[in-house]
């Protein structure tokens, strides 16, 4: 919202007006005496310069504007911000997101498997404002993008640079999944829960899946497995990240739903089979209902101003006049 401390200063606007009234009537104009050069009965000399007219007039028009802006800096423009300050813990998420070169099949309406993962996660941190999400990539290996954080920023920085096939080819759902028992088991949060999206099978990594299913049940820690895919032939298009190499074609998918429906059952969590937009929406409704934590807040107000900004906008205006008269145009102020 953008106020003004001192708003009786726009006053000074009138100013404008009435000096190109002055101006109008003969007052406040500068003297200049009549010069006729001609040629004996010929036509009087003429000094045309449609270029020069116009430099002219902007040099005008940039007074005005830097002689507004002085008056908006007078008035000492701000802007109040409310920041919604959060006094009690909400509860912790943990993504663990497959990173392997399968989630670039295109299968979920127009959107990749990669994208439609990062577009449920944001959908699901925005309507969980007071929650702390971490991020965690898998695919033969798992590393820690991002702790449980209250900072946006960082994890949506971190979500969209995640790089399809970095961990290798092949998906460690065990090691992925202790790795955020890991950062949770520590955690006072009213809530606690995993959120795993992936495509495939376990079929990399020394932990079996079932291990830290049970140990995540065991941990009181809700988990949530998002099947992402389709099964038969689909488009791909994959980057390899250490060759650079673009690899376009088919992929034939045998996403199979089975095995991951159990891994979330072993847990005592829930399995949600995403093959369409709306799956993946009525998925990220039930797990928004049942992560929600009510939380005590107050309102804090930030206020912005922007006095020096318009000075320096005025600066550089009256600069710009100065220059197109005094050394284009080569006028006398």
């Amino acid at each position: 919202m953008i106020d003004f401390e001192n708003p009786v200063v726009f006053l000074l606007l009138l100013m404008i007006p009435l000096l190109y009234f002055l101006r109008k009537i003969k007052i406040f104009t500068g003297l200049s005496f009549p010069l006729t050069l001609s040629n004996w009965n010929g036509a009087d000399f003429e000094y045309r310069r449609p270029f020069r007219n116009f430099l002219s007039g902007l040099s005008r028009v940039l007074c005005v504007a830097g002689f507004i802006c002085v008056v908006i800096a007078a008035a000492s423009p701000v802007v109040h911000k409310q920041e919604k300050v959060y006094n009690s813990k909400g509860s912790e998420i943990i993504f663990v997101v497959d990173t392997s070169p399968s989630m670039n099949a295109k299968d979920i309406g127009t959107l990749t498997r990669i994208e439609a993962a990062r577009q449920s996660i944001k959908t699901l941190a925005q309507s969980n404002t007071g929650s702390s999400l971490g991020l965690i990539e898998m695919a033969v290996e798992s590393a820690v993008a991002v702790p449980p954080t209250m900072d946006r920023t960082s994890f949506y920085n971190s979500l969209d640079n995640i790089v399809i096939g970095e961990l290798g080819d092949g998906t460690a759902l065990g090691v992925g999944l202790s790795h955020a028992v890991f950062h949770l088991s520590a955690s006072n949060a009213p809530k606690k829960s995993i959120v795993l999206i992936t495509d495939g099978e376990n079929n990399a990594g020394s932990i079996h899946p079932y291990t830290a299913a049970h140990l995540i049940k065991e941990k009181n820690i809700s988990l949530y497995v998002l099947g992402i895919g389709t099964k038969g032939t689909v488009q791909m298009e994959y980057s390899d990240p250490k060759t650079g190499r673009m690899q376009t074609g088919y992929y034939e998918s045998n996403f199979d739903s089975t095995k991951l429906a159990r891994l979330a059952s072993e847990g005592g969590g829930n399995f949600f089979g995403i093959e369409t937009l709306g799956n993946l929406s009525q998925a990220l409704n039930s797990i928004s209902r049942h992560e929600s934590v009510v939380q005590s807040y107050q309102m804090k107000n930030h206020d912005s101003l922007y006095y020096d900004e318009f000075l320096l906008a005025a600066a550089i205006l009256f600069a710009l006049a100065w220059i197109l008269r005094r050394i284009i145009l080569e006028e006398l102020l």
